[in-house]
């Protein structure tokens, strides 16, 4: 693979792709032998037809060490390397759907399945864009835009240098910056109406000190079992569909 290039795997993130105008697409792999009565891959085929794309049919064991043994659903997509927003088109996401900004901040996620999964949920609750840091983070892969079931195409992800300066100028620009720890407001009270930004830290360390300073007000999630701590992308997700709650009540 190219320092310029990486790959979408399988059938439904394929689509997502395929179907957005934003994504650049250099080659489809098929598995040879796939069949073509599936929907899905029709569908795959269609697409990449219309954009007048070369489809390369390759054995089954070329797919397997192109995703690195991946559950490549014998389809995979060359593409030009993820594109990173900026902090103004997460803005512009959210006037361009007439709502106030909803962003997720995640400090130190390293895990590149709990990114995903993290951008796949912030798309059906309504998130307008997720912030993470360039150092000591994963970024946007293939297997995160795997996990993220096609979501990384809808959901805008900015990278930038420092994460307190990027608080510092959300707090400018009007948003209320809430933090999940383990003492706090409980979620289920958080009102999140407002211009608002969400921070999840890492699963162990939690969001660094000099950033949980920055932070209005800190969340804590309520467990009554032994284990006091939640994957990082299931404490993301309960916090999220609170702030989806809020903003679109019964």
């Amino acid at each position: 693979m190219r320092d310029n290039e990486d790959f979408i795997i399988g059938r439904h993130p394929a689509v997502a792709a395929l179907r957005s105008k934003d994504q650049e697409i250099n080659k489809v792999f098929l598995q040879s032998g796939i069949s073509q009565d599936d929907d899905t891959v029709k569908n795959i085929i269609r697409l990449a037809n219309g954009r007048h794309l070369v489809i390369s049919k390759v054995p089954k064991q070329k797919l397997d060490l192109m995703s690195d043994n991946q559950n490549h659903q014998g389809v995979m997509l060359a593409i030009a390397s993820f594109k990173y927003a900026s902090i103004d088109d997460l803005f512009e996401n959210a006037q361009s759907k007439g709502e106030k900004p909803y962003f997720v901040i995640l400090d130190n996620i390293a895990d590149p399945h709990n990114l995903g999964s993290i951008i796949r949920t912030a798309d059906a609750a309504g998130v307008h864009g997720i912030i993470i840091p360039k150092r000591r983070a994963v970024g946007l892969t293939s297997t995160v835009a795997k996990t993220s079931a096609g979501a990384i195409e809808r959901v805008p992800v900015a990278r930038v240098t420092n994460l307190v300066n990027t608080v510092k100028e959300l707090k400018d620009r009007g948003l209320w910056i809430f933090g999940t720890d383990m003492k706090g407001t409980d979620y289920r009270r958080w009102d999140a109406s407002g211009a608002s930004a969400l921070i999840i830290g890492s699963e162990g360390k939690g969001i660094a000190p000099l950033l949980k300073k920055q932070v209005d007000e800190t969340l804590t999630i309520p467990m009554v079992g032994d284990i006091q701590s939640l994957n990082a992308s299931v404490a993301a997700g309960l916090v999220m569909y609170q702030g989806f709650n809020s903003r679109h009540p019964l």
